[in-house]
């Protein structure tokens, strides 16, 4: 059973920065393409940014471009958010999300998620 747990949400002021941690644990020996994704209240589950967990391919939603930064340790298996310039519009819950093999953008390609981390951004 493969599992996520992130960590490292929080409430900050506009311009701030914070990171986000995801943890992979369990029986890990497939390799995985790691995402996050966000929800607002009342909203969907929005892409944010993925990984390509061999190649260290990555992509962003246009709305976090040059903002925020993923990455990953491959020997920790854990993946991070870093997030700078925060802007309240970048308030929500955080997912860390999981799939074995390739996965793109699409939330139902996913197939492990984390319990979510909330980051509150006070204008």
């Amino acid at each position: 059973q493969v599992q996520l747990v992130e960590s490292g949400g929080g409430l900050v002021q506009a311009g701030a920065s914070l990171r986000l941690s995801c943890a992979l644990s369990g029986r890990t020996s497939s390799s995985y393409t790691m995402a996050w994704f966000r929800q607002a209240p009342g909203k969907e589950h929005d892409f944010v940014a993925r990984i390509n967990w061999t190649g260290g391919i990555t992509n962003y939603a246009d709305s976090v471009k040059g903002r925020f930064t993923i990455s990953r340790d491959s020997a920790k298996k854990t993946v991070y958010l870093q997030m700078n310039s925060l802007k309240p519009e970048d308030t929500a819950v955080y997912y860390c999300a999981a799939r074995a093999g390739m996965a793109r953008f699409g939330r139902d390609e996913y197939t492990v998620w984390g319990q979510g981390t909330q980051v509150t951004v006070s204008s």
